[in-house]
């Protein structure tokens, strides 16, 4: 493993042990599972005149489920809706393996461009992400 492979495994590992912005408050949400893993993820956000104030998620499941739902607070948060559209579409594509312009916008979400390379992983690292989308998108659960 080479030393950035190492870097981005111990944020990964970082986040799933010690994650950020866990615990809902009752801001509007969205509940998605992926049967298939198990991943279980509650994502909830509060935005204000068209910015995120605060990003939460609760749930369970692998370690790349829960630290991505950790990494996805801590650089969505403070965001105007339009910039979080824009950051959750170039994950979804570098998730694609594609080539992305200003990756540096994806902080530290781009510890996880090597699970584009394990299909199977790809939902793990994306329920989150979906979840937030579908919120910005003016779904939530009641």
């Amino acid at each position: 493993m080479n030393n950035i492979e190492n870097l981005y495994r111990q944020v990964i590992m970082d986040h799933y042990k010690n994650p950020r912005n866990k615990g809902l408050k009752g801001y509007p949400h969205i509940h998605l599972k992926n049967p298939s893993c198990g991943d279980d993820i509650t994502i909830e956000a509060n935005i204000e005149n068209g910015v995120i104030k605060e990003v939460r998620h609760n749930g369970q499941g692998c370690s790349i489920c829960c630290s991505s739902a950790s990494v996805l607070t801590e650089v969505l948060s403070g965001k105007t809706v339009d910039e979080a559209k824009d950051i959750i579409n170039k994950y979804f594509s570098m998730m694609k393996g594609e080539k992305i312009e200003d990756e540096e916008e994806l902080e530290e979400a781009l510890v996880y461009e090597g699970v584009s390379k394990f299909p199977a992983r790809i939902k793990c690292a994306t329920i989150s992400w979906k979840a937030l989308e579908k919120l910005l998108n003016g779904e939530h659960d009641e």
